[in-house]
């Protein structure tokens, strides 16, 4: 079933021969559905009673320039650790720390990418909001991308020298791809302005929130985990196992001041009720 649905997706996908469709004349920004995350807003200070709801949404994004690529973010579930079904499908993860977790999926990540006319391998760029599990779980596809990171996040992410004993990691690949070192300040992906990677320490150390202006849609920042219900937001709370509580909280002020600056909205990833109000790939925001 799960190569049926691929091979129909690529069958009428608008590739060209180089795994990716025409450059638009200004930036387009695909939503890609990484499905439902079950969590406890105690977490974030938070209780059940003051959120909409207590899942989690998962999300990463395409961003289509003229000038090339990048993909935001690669989603909770790696697409070959689950056989897609028609329907919704359950997955129990296990962290590294022991704590369990469970992510309802729908759709891979590269077949959504497919129906949108695109290819891992074909991405020009690649940056992870931070390394945390439901964030890079298909980092990995994207090794032929250069990637696009802070010094202290790649750090965190590869040591040198290795862990030992050496652990199993969706982001293992990533040690030998190109990559660009991000500078301590904002990082504008294809020199234009319309595309900039912004840091926001405190969530993890190298932590990044991302812009992206588009002509009809404005300017949009997606959070990462910077925020992850947006109660957080409007009661002020703080999540309680960030890297930095004192440099989360400078983000959020600092990101604040830019929001008014630029009249950009901000899209909180993990917003489940935002998420599921937005147009997903093969549509996309322009």
């Amino acid at each position: 079933m799960r190569i049926l649905v691929i091979v129909a997706l690529l069958a009428f996908a608008p590739w060209s021969d180089h795994g990716s469709a025409q450059a638009p004349a200004s930036p387009r920004l695909y939503v890609l559905d990484g499905g439902v995350l079950e969590s406890d807003p105690a977490r974030y200070r938070l209780r059940t009673d003051e959120v909409k709801t207590t899942q989690l949404s998962i999300a990463a994004y395409l961003v289509v320039h003229p000038r090339g690529t990048l993909m935001w973010d690669t989603g909770a579930i790696a697409d070959d650790s689950w056989t897609p079904t028609g329907r919704p499908v359950v997955r129990r993860l296990l962290l590294s720390n022991a704590a369990p977790r469970q992510v309802t999926i729908r759709a891979p990540l590269m077949a959504q990418l497919a129906a949108a006319g695109y290819r891992a391998d074909a991405i020009t760029y690649l940056a992870l909001s931070h390394y945390h599990w439901d964030h890079v779980a298909n980092a990995n596809a994207f090794t032929g991308a250069t990637w696009l990171v802070s010094r202290v996040e790649r750090d965190a992410m590869l040591p040198q020298p290795p862990r030992e004993p050496p652990q199993p990691s969706l982001f293992a690949g990533l040690q030998n791809a190109k990559f660009v070192t991000l500078p301590e300040g904002d990082h504008d992906v294809f020199g234009d302005g319309t595309v900039v990677i912004k840091p926001s320490p405190g969530h993890t150390p190298g932590h990044s929130v991302l812009y992206v202006k588009l002509a009809k849609t404005g300017g949009v920042v997606l959070s990462g985990d910077l925020y992850h219900y947006p109660e957080e937001r409007t009661l002020n709370r703080l999540p309680v196992a960030d890297a930095s509580e004192a440099g989360t909280k400078r983000s959020r002020e600092e990101l604040d001041v830019f929001l008014a600056k630029t009249g950009a909205r901000l899209w909180i990833q993990h917003d489940l009720t935002a998420h599921t109000q937005l147009r997903k790939a093969p549509r996309y925001y322009d």
